[in-house]
């Protein structure tokens, strides 16, 4: 743990900054203004959704309870005719922000945590600045970046929205890999 100890201002500085620049990319930045569309009927869909009163959660249709349904001819049936959809379902009302954001600092300060146990492992005292940049940046991209790209294999998120939270890994690794440069001990 002595990581910790040794780097633990990087850590925090750099979970701040790249909160400051995530909330800037959200309510900024243009490039996330349009990543997600309205349904043509939504009164239609949200009156549905209402009426089936689903608790918040993830939701498929349609829903097939295991591979062998999806075998049977009313499953192909039900996936042909379609459409196949994936659902978050959140609470009503206005999203509370302060809960969100406070999680949002923690995610940062956490993957800033794990960053610094590899530069730790990685890197010696006094290590130059590019050195330390480039490890801290590869595994914070990796970090911010990569651990969505399921959800676009599997769960059909466009690749374009992909590509518009890489950009965003981007900025944010190049801000913890800066911090952890200038700091590393």
């Amino acid at each position: 743990m002595q990581f910790l100890a040794d780097l633990w201002l990087p850590i925090l500085l750099s979970g701040v900054a790249v909160f400051v620049v995530s909330a800037l990319a959200w309510t900024v930045f243009p490039h996330h203004k349009k990543e997600f569309g309205k349904l043509p009927n939504e009164s239609a869909v949200m009156d549905a959704i209402r009426a089936g009163n689903p608790a918040p959660g993830l939701y498929v249709t349609p829903h097939m309870a295991d591979q062998a349904e999806m075998g049977t001819p009313e499953g192909k049936a039900k996936l042909e005719k379609g459409p196949i959809s994936i659902v978050t379902i959140a609470h009503p009302g206005v999203p509370a922000m302060g809960p969100a954001m406070g999680k949002s600092f923690l995610f940062n300060v956490v993957v800033a945590a794990f960053v610094a146990y590899v530069a730790w492992h990685t890197l010696q005292p006094g290590a130059a600045y590019l050195e330390v940049f480039r490890v801290t940046g590869s595994v914070a991209f990796m970090a911010y970046a990569l651990g969505t790209v399921p959800e676009s294999i599997w769960f059909h998120r466009p690749w374009s929205s992909w590509l518009l939270g890489a950009f965003d890994a981007l900025l944010y690794s190049l801000v913890l890999a800066g911090i952890f440069g200038w700091r590393w001990p």
